[in-house]
């Protein structure tokens, strides 16, 4: 019997939830490695108060991995409740209180994420991207001094910048990667980076040296999926300018395939050539969920994906 292929799955937000969604339906094998730079909302909140991880976009990406029965439904749907009114609970998300509660009874991240996956039924596993709270820093042209660089720090305050953001830094600019995310990319058949916010997302991913050391090192095939269209952070940017700011960042990384739907391929052929400078071949697939969404579909997604990811 032929074993599943392993999958691991870099990014954060909406986009790697979405990357889940589809990458499950294709493998049981399947590591979802999370940005840890949030710093905004219920997982600032809770990041500033008990110096954790924020928890928000792992539980995202544990509630993409819940399992397909009714158990596995109804706890993704808690994990993603937030509290409403105007009190100290107020904006949080179940999931995000229940994280850090068993990370303090456990003492350990890894674990306690394996268990909050217990709980659900997980297809698949989540792991932090490294072992320590992150924070970006980003050299920005802001709309009101155009002329130089403005350094913003922050992911929330990054992502809502009234500028171009030209390049994203962490601080700690070399964190230590999480050992069995380094592990899971070195195992994996296929790495897939992206979508979701280029430069507060998909970008950080590419910073932490072992992390980058593995997703460069690793024999696994390495796919790349763009974005529909700019968010505030990227706005300017066409596709091939999504893929020059991956090669500033992490020059010496190579891609096998890049994923693009058919609204963000340009009819010269910019992004196709840009494709093959990074040693990717471009596959181009309707994955949006309506015409001008920003949103990708999962089973158009995962149709997408099962076009390439197979075994050498």
């Amino acid at each position: 019997m032929t074993a599943p292929l392993r999958v691991a799955a870099l990014g954060g937000g909406h986009g790697l939830a979405a990357s889940l969604t589809a990458l499950r339906r294709l493998t049981p094998d399947l590591t979802g490695i999370v940005t840890v730079a949030d710093n905004g909302g219920s997982s600032g909140r809770l990041r500033e108060e008990f110096n954790i991880l924020p928890p928000g976009d792992l539980r995202m990406a544990l509630a993409a991995l819940s399992g397909d029965d009714e158990h596995g439904r109804r706890w993704a749907s808690v994990l993603q409740h937030r509290f409403a009114g105007t009190g100290p609970l107020a904006g949080h998300a179940i999931g995000n209180l229940l994280i850090a509660a068993i990370w303090e009874r456990l003492g350990d991240t890894v674990a306690g994420l394996d268990l909050v996956g217990e709980l659900l039924g997980s297809k698949g596993r989540v792991l932090p991207m490294a072992a320590v709270p992150l924070d970006i820093e980003a050299d920005v042209h802001l709309v009101s001094a155009p002329d130089g660089l403005t350094v913003v720090r922050g992911q929330a305050e990054v992502a809502s910048v009234d500028g171009q953001v030209v390049s994203v830094r962490l601080d700690p600019r070399e964190p230590p990667a999480c050992p069995e995310a380094v592990a899971a990319v070195h195992d994996a058949d296929w790495v897939v980076v992206g979508p979701g916010s280029w430069f507060t997302s998909v970008m950080p991913t590419l910073l932490v040296p072992d992390l980058r050391d593995a997703l460069v090192t690793t024999s696994a095939r390495r796919a790349l999926v763009l974005n529909l269209r700019g968010d505030r952070e990227t706005a300017g940017l066409s596709a091939t300018d999504h893929l020059d700011v991956l090669a500033a960042h992490a020059p010496e990384l190579g891609v096998d395939v890049v994923l693009a739907d058919a609204s963000v391929a340009d009819d010269a052929g910019h992004l196709e050539a840009m494709a093959r400078k990074l040693g990717a071949r471009l596959v181009v697939h309707d994955v949006a969920r309506s015409p001008g969404s920003d949103q990708h579909d999962p089973a158009r997604l995962a149709e997408a994906f099962g076009r390439f990811l197979t075994r050498a």
